[in-house]
């Protein structure tokens, strides 16, 4: 038996034991190459590989067509859904060329204030380090700590130990901490890694299902009321006036429930006017789900096989 029809059975299975469950795979960046800096980043042709196997096992569809039938109580067998945050290039010069390749759908979530030229405050960190010619980092934010940079390896641990102690700063500080990484690292930084509007256009007239992130991708349980209301709707309305059309699914920045966002923010989303909105949290929807709290959940292995087992495995987690 062929192994796409194996897991296509434990699909099968799970199903008749659990009920019909929706999976929605989350993915941010597919490089032209790999990358040696971060080899378990998704490239080119591990994505292409990803693909045709996996719709050989499961029913891909678009996440807005999966939340319809969710609430209709319609959802067919094996769903699954593939989104992208944040809005890199990438998303359209490397990911959308190979999903039409397949005919397969995926929803895109940008965060609107980054189009066109901006950067992310981690892929300023990212960059920095990638690119300095330093061998050791003292910077002011780390106290008294050193970090070495001098081989991939080190670059690689300061990176995490860099993101880890500026993501949850507020967003003045935060700014001000990726400033001084990339003054110390002393290296250009790119200014193309994020899609320009015309390529969300034209993705989204290839069919890519474009959703909302917010303008500047903060941490919305770090944000006065105001503010996170703001930066829910005007990424909103930012992408309706972009595409002319109305723009129904959101994506909660970093998207773990209690700790990057709150209640508070999922009413927001809902008095914003959105149809559906995703977290980060793993596990599986089902009829009766949050549609305002949808899990998401990619396994991490390379090896489509056990790619596979593990989103099997995941139809049998529940969200709390």
């Amino acid at each position: 038996m062929a192994t796409s029809s194996v897991f296509g059975l434990l699909a099968d299975t799970a199903t008749l034991i659990s009920g019909r469950f929706l999976s929605i795979l989350i993915f941010h960046r597919v490089v032209p190459e790999a990358d040696p800096l971060f080899p378990g980043e998704m490239h080119a042709r591990r994505f292409d590989h990803l693909l045709d196997r996996l719709k050989k096992s499961w029913e891909i569809v678009s996440l807005g067509a999966a939340i319809a039938e969710l609430k209709a109580g319609s959802l067919r067998r094996r769903c699954l859904a593939i989104t992208f945050d944040d809005g890199y290039s990438d998303n359209a010069e490397v990911a959308a060329p190979l999903l039409q390749r397949h005919g397969l759908p995926a929803t895109v979530f940008v965060t609107t204030g980054y189009l066109g030229g901006g950067r992310m405050w981690n892929d300023t960190i990212i960059e920095a380090v990638r690119r300095t010619e330093r061998k050791v980092l003292q910077l002011s934010f780390m106290a008294a700590e050193t970090l070495a940079v001098g081989t991939i390896a080190e670059r690689r641990q300061a990176i995490s130990r860099l993101l880890t102690a500026v993501k949850h700063r507020p967003a003045a500080e935060r700014v001000a901490a990726c400033d001084e990484v990339a003054a110390v690292c002393a290296a250009r930084l790119p200014d193309d890694l994020m899609m320009r509007p015309e390529q969300v256009r034209a993705i989204a007239q290839d069919g890519i299902e474009i959703g909302a992130h917010t303008v500047s991708h903060p941490i919305l349980a770090t944000l006065p009321d105001a503010e996170a209301q703001r930066e829910i709707g005007q990424g909103k309305r930012e992408l309706e006036s972009l595409l002319d059309r109305p723009v129904g699914l959101f994506a909660y920045p970093n998207g773990r429930p209690q700790t990057d966002y709150l209640a508070t923010h999922v009413k927001m989303v809902k008095e914003a006017g959105f149809d559906a909105a995703v977290s980060t949290t793993w596990g599986a929807s089902g009829q009766g789900s949050d549609l305002f709290q949808l899990p998401r959940f990619t396994p991490w292995d390379e090896q489509v096989s056990r790619f596979n087992l593990r989103l099997v495995k995941n139809l049998f987690v529940r969200p709390r």
